[in-house]
């Protein structure tokens, strides 16, 4: 990719172009902060879903499975939704811009355009994967956040 992008910044004429290509580099980068912020958040709240479960007994926030099993189910699928957000910000961050280059064989106007396409198609992935990962960190937190207050209000009312 450097190879390539190097070619089509020295012989490509249309700096037009040049900068829509830059203007993608840059989109791609924020994507991918984006998504790893949402990863850190989606594995804070992991922390908040699976405190309830690995709590000492007693605990203000620990979850007997026999006697609240509809907690511990909720708790789990919650655990269950933030994991799979996660996934798919990893995934996300994982999706590159690739193509194959050779240099003899191709110009700087051809190359610039395919990592032009090769952008597109990655931020266009990565938006899909941040859409789909902020949708289950969402529900998942809110499953989180709900069965962990009623969990705690079941503790100071019983």
């Amino acid at each position: 990719m450097l190879r390539a992008w190097q070619k089509a910044r020295v012989e490509l004429p249309d700096a037009g172009l040049r900068d829509d290509l830059a203007m993608l580099q840059s989109r791609d980068l924020d994507l991918s902060v984006r998504l790893g912020a949402l990863l850190a958040f989606d594995a804070l709240m992991l922390t908040v879903a699976v405190n309830p479960i690995s709590a000492s007994p007693g605990a203000p926030v620990s979850l007997d499975a026999p006697t609240q099993p509809i907690e511990v189910l909720l708790i789990s699928v919650s655990i269950l939704i933030l994991a799979w957000a996660a996934l798919s910000c990893v995934r996300g961050i994982l999706i590159g811009e690739e193509f194959d280059f050779d240099s003899t064989n191709e110009s700087a106007k051809t190359l610039a355009q395919r990592m032009f396409a090769a952008y597109c198609v990655s931020i266009d992935q990565q938006l899909a994967m941040i859409e789909r990962a902020s949708r289950f960190t969402i529900i998942g937190t809110v499953m989180a956040l709900l069965s962990t207050g009623w969990i705690m209000v079941a503790k100071m009312l019983g």
